[in-house]
C-alpha cells in the first residue's frame, strides 16, 4: 500500500526515530511502513493520522501498489 508518510515526517524535519518515539513503536516500524514492507494495524493507522492532524485515508492509499 503506498504511503504519504516519508513525505510528511521530511516535512516536519522528524527523524524516523523522532515519530517511532511520539507513536510509541521502534524505528524498524516506521522504516517497514514507509517502505510499504509492513501495513499498521488500525489503532496505529488513527495514531499516524492524528500526529499529522490529518485522516488515515491521506496517509494511505489503498488502490496503489
Amino acid at each position: 500500500m503506498k504511503n504519504s508518510l516519508q513525505e510528511r515526517r521530511l516535512d516536519r524535519n522528524w527523524s524516523q526515530q523522532r515519530l517511532a518515539d511520539e507513536l510509541g513503536v521502534s524505528r524498524q516500524t516506521i522504516i517497514s511502513i514507509e517502505r510499504g514492507r509492513f501495513d499498521p494495524s488500525l489503532p496505529l493507522a488513527f495514531r499516524l493520522a492524528d500526529v499529522f492532524s490529518c485522516r488515515i485515508e491521506d496517509l494511505f492509499d489503498p488502490s496503489a501498489d
